[in-house]
């Protein structure tokens, strides 16, 4: 049961590693477009629930007149016009209000890491350092003695009987 065992994980083990090796040269580009194909269509389904998850009701907005705008038909090549540059415009403010939120935390950050840094000189500005005075110590002396020993290697002699190989 083991050796079989082991021999699964060996085989799992130089596959994993030739197909690292395709990846690395390129030759899985295949997958990694499937990948991020599929990638882009659970992003676009789920967006709307995640912004009503984390309580983006704008983005959820955007998010319903865009699927709104894609479901209209338009009866009119002006008209598709006219929706593809509003789509546009929506998606262009949703991408300026995430940059703006993430800018709005990013500042929050930097400012609890100000606070902490006031704290700590603060701290520091109120501790007071006493010179310390050190007696010297005296540490005795050892001393090892560690004898020679001799060792004698018996010498070996080997004789070959024969001319053939060995």
């Amino acid at each position: 049961m083991r050796n079989t065992q082991a021999w699964g994980w060996l085989a799992a083990g130089v596959l994993a590693l030739g197909l690292n090796g395709i990846y690395h040269d390129g030759g899985a580009a295949w997958a990694h477009r499937n990948l991020n194909r599929t990638l882009a269509k659970i992003a676009e389904r789920s967006g709307g629930v995640l912004a009503l998850a984390t309580g983006r009701a704008d983005w959820f907005m955007a998010k319903a007149n865009l699927v709104a705008a894609r479901d209209e038909t338009a009866s009119c090549r002006v008209a598709t016009a006219v929706a593809r540059v509003q789509s546009k415009i929506a998606r262009t403010q949703t991408g300026m209000a995430r940059f703006e939120a993430m800018s709005a935390r990013q500042e929050a950050a930097l400012a609890r890491v100000e606070a902490g840094r006031a704290r700590i000189e603060a701290r520091v500005a109120g501790v007071r350092v006493v010179p310390a005075a050190f007696s010297p110590v005296v540490c005795p002396r050892v001393r090892v003695n560690i004898p020679r020993v001799k060792v004698s290697i018996p010498e070996v002699h080997v004789a070959l009987l024969g001319t053939g190989p060995v």
